[in-house]
C-alpha cells in the first residue's frame, strides 16, 4: 500500500489562483507533471487531449487577448477595472495550462470516453503538480466558452477547452469544505 498517494488523495484541495505565487514547477518539473498527465485512460490510443502551456511573459501576452475578447464579446462595455483583470488573468499563478478534448469519430471509442480521457489528463495533472509540492486550481470560467479565444487558441471543429489548470505555490493553507456524506452518493445494487 502506497500510504503518502492516499494521504495526498485524502487532503489534496484545490486553491484559488488569487492566493497563488511563486515558485511554479522548473521546466524538468513541468515535463514530468505533462508525461504524468498523459498517462491515463486512452480507448483505441486516440490521445483525445493536449496540452497548451503558458509561462513567463506568455501569460500576459495571452492576457491582452483575453481583455481585448472580453471587450469584444460582452454585452455591456466592461469597464476598465474588468479589462485589467482578464489581461491579468494568468498572471494570478506561474503556470497555467490549458486541456483541450480533442474527440474523432471512431468505431469503438465514443465521444463520451474521449472526453473523459481528457477529464482525467486534467485530474492526472493536479495531481502530479500536488504531488510535487505545488497547489492548483482546475477552472473554466468565461474564456473556456469564448469564440475569439477558440480563435486564439486556434481550436478545430473537434475540439473544446477542458479547462485552465492553475499551478503555483501556495500563499495560505486552504481551507476544508464539505464532502459529500456517502450515503448520500453510494448505492450498492441488490439485483
Amino acid at each position: 500500500m502506497n500510504e503518502s498517494t492516499l494521504a495526498l488523495l485524502r487532503t489534496r484541495r484545490s486553491v484559488k489562483p488569487d492566493l497563488m505565487t511563486e515558485p511554479g514547477p522548473t521546466p524538468v518539473q513541468l515535463e514530468e507533471i505533462l508525461t504524468i498527465a498523459a498517462r491515463v485512460p486512452d480507448h483505441k490510443k486516440l490521445v483525445p487531449w493536449r496540452f497548451i502551456v503558458f509561462t513567463g511573459d506568455a501569460r500576459s501576452s495571452f492576457g491582452e487577448r483575453i481583455a481585448k475578447a472580453c471587450q469584444a464579446e460582452d454585452t455591456m462595455p466592461p469597464s476598465n477595472v474588468r479589462l485589467e483583470a482578464e489581461r491579468n488573468r494568468f498572471l494570478r499563478a506561474p503556470v497555467v495550462v490549458a486541456v483541450i478534448s480533442r474527440v474523432e469519430a471512431k468505431p469503438g471509442a465514443p465521444e463520451w470516453e474521449q472526453i473523459l480521457s481528457a477529464g482525467a489528463a486534467a485530474m492526472n495533472l493536479c495531481i502530479a503538480a500536488n504531488a510535487m509540492g505545488f497547489v492548483t486550481n482546475w477552472l473554466t470560467e468565461w474564456i473556456a466558452y469564448s469564440p475569439l479565444i477558440r480563435q486564439d487558441l486556434k481550436l478545430a471543429e473537434n475540439e473544446r477547452v477542458v479547462g485552465f489548470i492553475y499551478i503555483g505555490s501556495s500563499t495560505t493553507k486552504p481551507d476544508e469544505r464539505p464532502r459529500p456524506a456517502l450515503g448520500d452518493v453510494v448505492t450498492h445494487w441488490q439485483g
